[in-house]
């Protein structure tokens, strides 16, 4: 047993980062500032979508996008219930209505077929997520709500390091909503960006992320600025603080570096659960193109064969020191969300009562991730484990 307590995550920080915070703090600029501005056009030429807009969360981009394309009372927006809660929270913020679609239980993700299953016609838009990273074939889901005139917006909360056919999330979608909260691939602590391709739509997210204020009203306290502004509708307080901008413009310089290391304990992972009884794996992708962001690392355990269910083997990873998580309680689940009409979910009930999320970040050794991998063996092996105690 490892002798002290391995988190399921630690974001991966140097002293360039460090610098680059401490520099925004010697300038002066705590609220949006340059950092932003120049963090936003290097995550648009580096996702290859044409514009983006730095926010204070996922959430947050999440919610501009959905009023930005108009989304209100008597609209259905459609979205996995096994995600984090926050798309079907901003629906119902609008006065629209989440409606839940059930998911393939190999990739975690919704899926073509098991969102036309659930659509209306009030349905407004569509939230997909390529769960844990895994790409989900979003240019067929596109072709789907672009046929039905149904916006399309990506969850990409996971999304940073995954490529999707060789593209970024928000390349063929009408938004993409990234999350760049501290467990993420790429963190500003806290933070989201919007990415569109429609100037239309990025241009009223921009506005009605800072209280609905005229574009660029952030310029007042500049040389440059004026203190005479307009609020041209009412908004909401999403934009991200300067000195978070300069920690994300360091993490995504470095995101390629910790995407390697990513990809190498995920495989180290793969290669041993395999072999484990009763533990079963999101499937990889296997089109050109597709590349896993490997942002959460979830396994599935299935008591009937591993002989402990999920709840017991996540307190006997505790007790041999190993973090983990739970990614999600289905949103459907949730006390404040069951009186919400909704279809049969079948998958999403069954598969999310398997799941435990394992620590997979950057700054793990080799020797992390054989403790995770030996825990996990001695739990879901009676023998092995009773063998681990006696000693």
């Amino acid at each position: 047993m490892r002798a002290s307590f391995l988190p399921y995550c630690k974001p991966q920080l140097d002293e360039a980062e460090i610098e680059s915070i401490a520099t925004s703090f010697r300038n002066g600029w705590l609220t949006s500032g340059p950092n932003v501005k120049e963090f936003e056009r290097e995550f648009a030429e580096r996702s290859g979508v044409s514009h983006a807009v730095a926010l204070n969360s996922c959430t947050a981009a999440l919610h501009v996008a959905l009023a930005a394309l108009g989304v209100g009372p008597g609209d259905e927006v459609v979205t996995p219930s096994l995600t984090f809660v926050a798309g079907a929270q901003c629906t119902l913020e609008l006065g629209a209505t989440p409606v839940f679609a059930d998911i393939d239980p190999q990739t975690l993700s919704v899926t073509r077929e098991t969102i036309e299953a659930v659509i209306t016609e009030r349905t407004k838009a569509i939230i997909s997520m390529p769960y844990a990273g895994r790409p989900l074939g979003i240019a067929s889901l596109a072709q789907f709500a672009r046929e039905r005139g149904i916006a399309l917006i990506e969850d990409a909360a996971h999304a940073a390091g995954m490529l999707d056919q060789g593209e970024w999330a928000g390349t063929r979608s009408d938004a993409a909503a990234y999350s760049f909260y501290a467990t993420k691939n790429l963190t500003t602590a806290e933070g989201g960006m919007l990415v569109t391709n429609n100037a239309e739509l990025a241009d009223r997210a921009r506005i009605l992320g800072l209280h609905g204020m005229s574009k660029d009203a952030w310029k007042r306290y500049s040389a440059g600025g004026s203190w005479r502004y307009d609020v041209v509708a009412p908004g909401f307080k999403y934009n991200l603080a300067d000195p978070l901008a300069a920690l994300g413009r360091e993490q995504l310089a470095r995101l390629d570096g910790m995407q390697r290391r990513r990809h190498e304990l995920a495989a180290r992972f793969r290669t041993a659960i395999s072999a484990m009884n009763g533990v079963s794996m999101q499937a990889v992708p296997e089109r050109n193109g597709d590349v896993h962001s490997w942002c959460m690392f979830v396994v599935m355990i299935d008591e009937k064969k591993s002989a402990v269910g999920r709840d017991r083997a996540i307190e006997l990873l505790t007790e041999q020191n190993i973090g983990t998580s739970v990614h999600y309680v289905p949103t459907h689940l949730f006390s404040g969300y069951r009186s919400l009409r909704r279809s049969p979910l079948p998958e999403t009930e069954r598969v999310w009562q398997q799941m435990i999320s394992l620590p997979l970040f950057p700054a793990m050794t080799d020797e992390d991730a054989d403790d995770v991998l030996n825990a996990l063996e001695a739990v879901v092996s009676p023998r092995v484990f009773a063998a681990e105690q006696a000693v």
